[in-house]
């Protein structure tokens, strides 16, 4: 058996792309999108006609909207090929405004369904800063289901358990980055992979924390460098994983054993925690991997949101 298939047996994976004509080989569950990967899509020929369609059909609309109902052609799509949930992203240059997050995200299910989509095949991504924390809290009061991104610290993680988002995107690969760079010469790789690996535990912790607590939230491993971190995982609730490293995977039949345990995780010694809004803050800004990952991640995301209304404005 093949390492894909051997994981599907201990996690729910999940394809992190656009392009939804590579998604149908790895016949994953779900799928996650985010406006960095349907703009590398919508620059690929094959998938140019979806971008100049929705932009023609919904001209003089506001830009905004022409870009959610993309989002969301883009989300039907995929939804075709995978049985069970795809992830869109509400613009990232909202991350800062809990009111307007919400606004944004009951227009894209509200597109879902005039398309008959079901309310539980979508998942809103939302960055989480404490203001889309709470945006999500709200939200899922709402029967809003949301997929909360751009997570880094134990902080984040505890708060999203809190607002009972439905799951979190805890990001492996870019933690890894961090620690590396930050390390420099005194990095040794070595002693750094499998379960040692920073992003790796990072999502451990949390894993192990939700389980020992019964929080119900989801954890989605995301952003791997490398199929060695995706094997630490196996066992997580969900990996959201590159087309790339779905194959290195489908190609790959080295035994793959179950890293993580919900219950063994029961009977660890951890005691629970609270956030509020200051305590938050102090954690994350205590936290400098997780304060400058978070800032950079959403700059990205609104350079690439940026990009993207160009390419709608100049079809």
């Amino acid at each position: 058996m093949n390492q894909l298939n051997a994981l599907k047996q201990f996690t729910t994976v999940v394809a992190d792309t656009g392009d939804f004509k590579q998604i149908e080989a790895y016949q994953p569950t779900d799928a996650t999108t985010n406006p960095s990967l349907i703009l590398k899509a919508v620059q690929k020929a094959e998938y140019r006609s979806l971008l100049t369609d929705t932009a023609t059909r919904f001209q003089g609309r506001a830009l905004d909207e022409i870009t959610d109902r993309l989002l969301v052609r883009f989300g039907c799509e995929i939804l075709s090929i995978v049985p069970g949930r795809v992830s869109t992203e509400v613009d990232a240059r909202l991350s800062f405004d809990t009111n307007a997050t919400i606004t944004r995200a009951e227009r894209i299910i509200a597109l879902y369904q005039a398309e008959g989509i079901h309310i539980d095949r979508v998942l809103i991504k939302v960055a989480s800063t404490w203001e889309g924390i709470q945006a999500a809290a709200e939200l899922e009061r709402r029967g809003i289901h949301t997929n909360l991104t751009l997570l880094f610290a134990f902080c984040q993680a505890v708060a999203c358990g809190q607002a009972k988002v439905q799951l979190i995107s805890p990001f492996v690969g870019r933690i890894y980055d961090w620690y590396k760079k930050s390390a420099g010469a005194a990095w040794v790789e070595a002693d750094n992979t499998g379960a040692n690996d920073p992003g790796v535990k990072s999502v451990a912790q949390i894993f192990n924390y939700y389980k020992k607590f019964g929080i119900k939230t989801e954890v989605m491993g995301a952003s791997f460098r490398n199929v060695g971190q995706i094997t630490a995982l196996a066992g997580c609730d969900l990996l959201t994983i590159s087309p790339d490293l779905l194959a290195t995977l489908a190609a790959t039949d080295e035994p793959l054993v179950k890293a993580l345990d919900a219950q063994a995780a029961q009977s660890l010694d951890m005691d629970p925690v609270n956030f509020d809004e200051a305590s938050f803050r102090f954690a994350l800004n205590q936290d400098a991997m997780a304060t400058e990952k978070l800032s950079e991640g959403i700059r990205a995301f609104c350079a690439d949101a940026v990009k993207l209304d160009q390419l709608l404005l100049g079809h």
